[in-house]
């Protein structure tokens, strides 16, 4: 099922300045998520944040913190975002059924996370060029397992091509900068 604007919600997971470093290609991740992000704010879709133990792990990283407005990131222990009463209760609030989902670790939370709100009636989609592990196979097999689940694995270029759905449309050219 291709992504629509005003059925979408972007869900960003843990995406903190004392974890990125760890991570697989962090910058390129966070540079993904942020094209996601400045997308969907253009289209008016909108958007959540997790901090896994900001105590620990810090605040977000200051290219994705600064795209985010008052009230729109929460905090967590739990490693699955769905088993998060205030995460799970923010994104049914929203009353919108796909979820695109980017960060990290994809292994852990967002697999976690993708599976959970699956079992709650979402529609998960993973932005595989937005998300990341410390290892790269470690990525590899969370989605591979989320893909044999029924989880709708997509890239930053596929979400933001089908939230425009047209080259005509008025945010084609401020998107399409974006991309490239």
């Amino acid at each position: 099922m291709l992504l629509k604007a005003e059925e979408s919600q972007v869900l960003i997971i843990d995406i903190q300045g004392r974890l990125m470093p760890a991570m697989d290609d962090p910058d390129h991740v966070i540079e993904r998520t942020s094209v996601v992000a400045r997308a969907a704010r253009r289209l008016g879709i909108p958007i959540s944040a997790s901090r896994q133990y900001p105590k620990g792990l810090g605040p977000l990283v200051p290219e994705v913190e600064d795209l985010l407005e008052d009230g729109e990131t929460l905090d967590k222990t739990a490693f699955s975002c769905a088993a998060d009463s205030g995460l799970a209760s923010h994104i049914a609030g929203k009353k919108r059924k796909q979820l695109v989902i980017c960060g990290v670790e994809t292994h852990v939370c967002v697999l976690q996370t993708a599976f959970g709100f699956a079992a709650q009636g979402l529609t998960p989609y993973v932005v595989v060029d937005a998300c990341s592990s410390r290892k790269v196979a470690d990525k590899f097999v969370a989605v591979d397992r989320m893909r044999a689940a029924g989880i709708s694995i997509v890239n930053s270029e596929m979400v933001c091509f089908e939230w425009m759905g047209d080259a005509g449309s008025e945010a084609f050219k401020d998107i399409s900068k974006l991309i490239k």
